[in-house]
């Protein structure tokens, strides 16, 4: 799909459009609510990423489900890059913060905020919003910006054998993903799998083994806990930089899974593509990471 056909697809299909193809499963707030059956996958549009963030996890059954009294929580945002948040480079502040509150309220003893950026770290944690909106909220800032804080990992992967990964995601109790849905140049697009490549100190190891297969393989080394898919503000073309207005649409929705696949799947359908384009969701369905197949998953569908 060529860069006009992904804005023109992005724009005319929208939220609705998209997931009104996953049509089995749905059940009504009220049902899930009083049979204790939490769904698989939860999809909200029409409000903040902060007022969306709220309802879905209480769908989910809360934050207590995921995080436990006394743990230590780690969230990875994407926030690698030197912009502004209407760019929509980087994971909305405002959901990081509603993300760390949940977890404190839960119960969390510590929350760290982690990403290798690209641009420069510091830079990028203030223009992005994100370093103030993560110690606002009472996260640490994690420093992720030298080699020493990242340790070698070797795991079962068919193309990433290992892989020199961040402390801190090494060592924490939940892990919680939390990337912001957009298009890529190279992997055709970024959404949760592909954002955990800001969890390792050296990207061009997936460069130079196969992209696809080591953003997949990835999840051998480590497997979020619960998946957040900030589809608010979209980049359509030039990703996953950006930096010009004229490319990010506004979404104004949102995914939740603890399934990283699903997630990414359903994440894939809010921009045009088909079940099974990414080839990277594929690839870890394959392997057996999650749940590519839609249909066979219990989805609530929300709007604010």
């Amino acid at each position: 799909m060529n860069r006009r056909d992904f804005l023109k697809k992005t724009v005319s299909l929208g939220f609705g459009a998209g997931l009104l193809l996953l049509p089995k499963g749905l059940r009504s707030e009220a049902a899930l609510a009083a049979q204790e059956n939490y769904p698989d996958l939860v999809a909200l549009k029409g409000g903040s990423p902060e007022a969306m963030f709220d309802r879905g996890i209480r769908l989910l059954g809360g934050m207590g489900r995921f995080v436990r009294n006394g743990q230590t929580v780690v969230i990875k945002p994407n926030m690698s890059w030197d912009l502004a948040p209407e760019y929509a480079a980087n994971t909305s502040p405002g959901l990081v913060a509603a993300v760390i509150k949940h977890c404190k309220d839960a119960g969390a003893r510590r929350v760290l905020v982690v990403d290798h950026s690209l641009d420069y770290w510091d830079s990028a944690g203030k223009n992005s919003g994100i370093l103030s909106a993560a110690t606002g909220a009472g996260a640490v800032y994690a420093p992720a910006e030298r080699q020493g804080y990242y340790h070698k990992v070797t795991f079962n992967g068919r193309r990433l054998k290992e892989a020199m990964v961040h402390e801190a995601i090494l060592e924490c109790d939940v892990f919680i993903n939390v990337p912001v849905l957009k298009h890529h140049g190279g992997a055709g697009l970024t959404g949760s799998m592909k954002n955990l490549m800001g969890c390792v100190w050296d990207r061009q190891i997936y460069h130079r083994n196969g992209l696809q297969t080591c953003i997949a393989d990835f999840l051998y080394a480590k497997k979020p806990t619960l998946n957040i898919v900030d589809a608010y503000r979209v980049i359509t073309r030039n990703g996953p930089r950006g930096g010009n207005l004229a490319d990010v649409a506004q979404l104004g929705s949102l995914i939740i899974s603890p399934d990283i696949v699903a997630a990414d799947t359903a994440a894939s359908l809010l921009v045009g593509r088909k079940q099974g384009e990414v080839e990277c969701v594929r690839l870890a369905a394959e392997a057996g990471f999650g749940q590519m197949d839609l249909s066979k998953l219990n989805i609530s569908r929300v709007t604010l």
